[in-house]
């Protein structure tokens, strides 16, 4: 199997290296200043299971046409750069590759299945906190890192997904290939939304939101509307999922905050729109109520208006 990845940043830069440091048939579709790096320096990883140090195969959008046909394209771009992030995979598609979108929420689906065909592009989702560092390595942030792949509803069965399942084992990546990769999206579409909106209207981790008065009830009813919403869309969360997503969601002392927080923290751009505006738009489609979700959004505009000016 030949994988493409888009970047080489915090997602793809992880579970690419990983899957080059195993031998798998790798490159990077990278700009030409982090070719340059990477060519020079190689791609190095420093994670809580494992640091390593590879040199991976490099590609820049000039060098793509040129290139031998890909078998996917793991898509990790921010969803506020998906149509460069489209245009740059375009020539890898168009020769024959499938697209293996791995970013937050599930709105991206819509472009991507515009631009490339609904057949081109599979089901995906990762579970990781990585961010680049200050020298252009990869940052791990704690130890989860899985990645769960599958043909959504409507998609014949495809040998590649089950190639990448074999690569993942082979590089030792926690992976799942889902049968019902749709109830898995939502899963954690309704856990990342909770985690997005609760960190970032509060501006502080799970576990100082916790400590304060009302701060777990507060956390659970985010999750709550989530879950109404999930419901109502035809994709009911599991009670095992839910009890998982919710202790998560209220750990007493808890570090976790979500990466949009960090990227606010930062004065980034934030995919606002794509995870928790989304989430109040579906809720608005179906006549349900979310308040907190609404609040949150609102706030998050206003950081990003202020952020523009």
């Amino acid at each position: 199997m030949r994988l493409l990845v888009l970047g080489a940043g915090g997602t793809g830069g992880y579970f690419g290296g990983r899957l080059a440091q195993a031998g798998i048939d790798v490159s990077f579709l990278v700009r030409p200043a982090r070719a340059v790096l990477l060519r020079e320096r190689g791609l190095r990883i420093r994670s809580p299971l494992g640091d390593a140090d590879l040199p991976v195969q490099v590609l820049t959008a000039d060098e793509l046409a040129d290139a031998a046909p890909f078998d996917l394209v793991l898509l990790s771009a921010k969803a506020y750069d998906l149509d460069s992030a489209m245009d740059a995979i375009a020539p890898a598609v168009d020769a024959g590759a499938r697209v293996l979108p791995v970013l937050n929420g599930l709105r991206h689906y819509d472009a991507l299945d515009a631009r490339f065909g609904f057949d081109q592009v599979l089901g995906g989702l990762c579970f990781i906190s990585a961010a680049l560092g200050a020298e252009g390595e990869i940052l791990h942030l704690g130890k989860p890192a899985s990645m769960t792949f599958g043909e959504r509803v409507g998609q014949a069965p495809d040998p590649r997904l089950q190639a990448l399942a074999a690569a993942c084992a082979q590089a030792g990546i926690d992976h799942l290939h889902a049968p019902d990769i749709a109830q898995a999206q939502w899963v954690k579409y309704s856990f990342l939304t909770a985690l997005a909106a609760g960190t970032c209207a509060m501006r502080a981790p799970i576990g100082v939101i916790v400590a304060g008065e009302g701060g777990a009830e507060y956390m659970t009813a985010l999750h709550e509307e989530c879950l109404a919403v999930a419901a109502a869309s035809g994709q009911p969360v599991p009670a095992s999922a839910q009890a998982t997503a919710r202790e998560t969601l209220t750990a007493a002392g808890s570090p976790m905050k979500a990466s949009m927080l960090r990227d606010l923290e930062a004065g980034q751009r934030v995919e606002a729109a794509h995870i928790v505006g989304d989430m109040v738009h579906r809720a608005t489609a179906h006549g349900i109520e979310v308040p907190r979700l609404h609040a949150a959004w609102v706030h998050l505009q206003a950081y990003e208006a202020q952020r523009a000016g």
